[in-house]
């Protein structure tokens, strides 16, 4: 029997925590989930295989960096982003709309898109809707992101709402660019992205419009971008309520391990972020007793684990002293290793809201992990 294009299966809540499973042709996708992110065919410091044992069941490919280099007409030729990294479950690319925003010296907006210089080589580019639509279907990406404009939340409120309307007005354009994919359509979904900053007002509109359209899943974009958690939280307080509860919700670039636990008390469902394979290159650990610097003197002779509650192969076989020279003396092997573990937590933390939820017990888990992570009740 053919496996589903797209289905959610909501299993069990708990106050706003959810947890539940995504049925894709590649593969299953449980929720909560955490995306490594494989920025440019590559989850940095790991092997796909090694991804995978860390319990990540999706992982995230970039956009803009893939259409600039390799370029998304050669990965297609190769046989597609899967083949072409050797990562045979699913793939969720993000549209290139963020990181094309960030680059505000270097583009020009318009209604039609985005015309912007490279950042590698000062070629110019054109990415519009249907262009951010048609490079995600030749990469071969099983959950294709909309194309939007992602402002910072400091912004005037007139330009955060002009924004907002011009996401939503590329939004029906990403839903008919990518409808008209032919079979690539046919395997894949498509995710809309909410948006609206901090106000609550412009999220509802944003909501309103996304769900006129229709999507398989629906983005929380615009946050994480310079606001501070409070900020993003009390946005969270309203924002995942105004998308459908029979879709999953995900929350783009985050974030921290306390990120994620507050964003998932609040019904987020998806989640992805550089941070623990960055902070694993620059020998920062993530632990249940909250992140150590391994390159601070006081690891220099500790022949502990780096994370007693950690069942990964770092942690099994890795002292703090080792892994703290390895740091020290630059060695590719301490980025390895502390980048393995980082991903391992972060599945690890997954897994336990995930099991915490079903047994309906998330807040006596949520108060449990501050504890142990930020010292606080």
């Amino acid at each position: 029997m053919t496996s589903p294009r797209f289905a959610f299966e909501l299993h069990a809540t708990d106050g706003k925590a959810r947890t539940g499973l995504i049925r894709m042709r590649r593969g299953e996708i449980r929720t909560p989930a955490f995306m490594p992110v494989g920025t440019a065919a590559t989850v940095k410091a790991m092997k796909p295989e090694s991804v995978r044992a860390t319990g990540a069941d999706i992982i995230l490919g970039n956009t803009y960096h893939l259409m600039l280099r390799p370029g998304a007409e050669r990965v297609a030729r190769l046989g597609g982003l899967h083949r072409f990294m050797n990562w045979d479950r699913p793939i969720l690319t993000d549209s290139g709309g963020y990181q094309v925003m960030s680059l505000s010296d270097l583009r020009k907006l318009t209604e039609q898109g985005v015309e912007f210089r490279s950042h590698l080589d000062g070629s110019k580019h054109m990415l519009t809707p249907e262009r951010s639509m048609e490079i995600q279907r030749l990469l071969g990406s099983d959950i294709v992101m909309a194309f939007d404009e992602c402002p910072r939340a400091d912004r005037p409120r007139d330009e955060i709402a002009a924004s907002m309307e011009l996401s939503m007005r590329w939004a029906r354009r990403s839903r008919d660019g990518f409808d008209a994919g032919g079979e690539h359509a046919e395997g894949a979904a498509l995710f809309g992205i909410q948006q609206g900053a901090l106000d609550e007002d412009l999220r509802r509109i944003s909501a309103e419009k996304l769900r006129e359209i229709g999507f398989d899943g629906y983005a929380v974009g615009g946050l994480a971008v310079g606001e501070g958690q409070e900020a993003m939280f009390a946005t969270l307080d309203f924002a995942p309520d105004m998308l459908p509860t029979d879709r999953p919700r995900y929350l783009m670039g985050v974030g921290k391990p306390d990120d994620l636990v507050g964003a998932v008390e609040r019904g987020i469902d998806m989640f992805d972020c550089v941070l623990p394979t960055r902070s694993g290159r620059n020998g920062q650990a993530f632990t249940w007793n909250g992140p150590r610097n391994l390159r601070n003197a006081r690891h220099a002779e500790d022949t502990g684990p780096l994370d007693e509650r950690c069942p990964c192969p770092t942690c099994a076989s890795y002292s703090r002293a080792y892994l703290h020279h390895l740091q020290k003396s630059g060695e590719i092997l301490g980025a390895m290793l502390v980048t393995e573990h980082n991903l391992a937590f972060y599945q690890h933390l997954m897994q336990s809201m995930r099991e915490a939820i079903a047994a309906g017990r998330f807040a006596p888990f949520a108060s449990e992990f501050r504890r142990g992570y930020l010292g606080t009740g």
